[in-house]
C-alpha cells in the first residue's frame, strides 16, 4: 500500500473536524450553519478520500457514523405497543 501524501491526511483530519462540528451544531444546538448540499459535498469528499486511502479510516471518522446526539428540543416519546 502506497504512503498517504501528508496534504491529503491534513484535508481529511480538516474534513472530519468539520463535519463534527456541523453534526453538534446541528443536532446538539438546533442551530446548522451550512446547508444541506454543503454538508453533502463534505461528506462525499471524505467518503471519496477514505475509499481511495484505505489508511486513513477510522471508527471514529464522520463517514461511520449515523445521526447524533438528541436535540435539546428532543423530548421522550411513549409509543403503545401492540401486537
Amino acid at each position: 500500500m502506497a504512503p498517504v501524501p501528508d496534504k491529503i491526511a491534513a484535508r481529511v483530519e480538516k474534513l472530519r473536524k468539520e463535519l463534527q462540528e456541523h453534526d453538534y451544531r446541528y443536532y446538539v444546538l438546533a442551530e446548522p450553519t451550512t446547508s444541506d448540499a454543503e454538508y453533502d459535498a463534505l461528506m462525499r469528499e471524505l467518503q471519496d478520500l477514505e475509499q481511495q486511502y484505505p489508511a486513513l479510516k477510522s471508527p471514529d471518522s464522520p463517514t461511520q457514523r449515523v445521526g447524533g446526539q438528541p436535540t435539546k428540543y428532543s423530548q421522550p416519546s411513549r409509543t403503545p405497543f401492540r401486537c
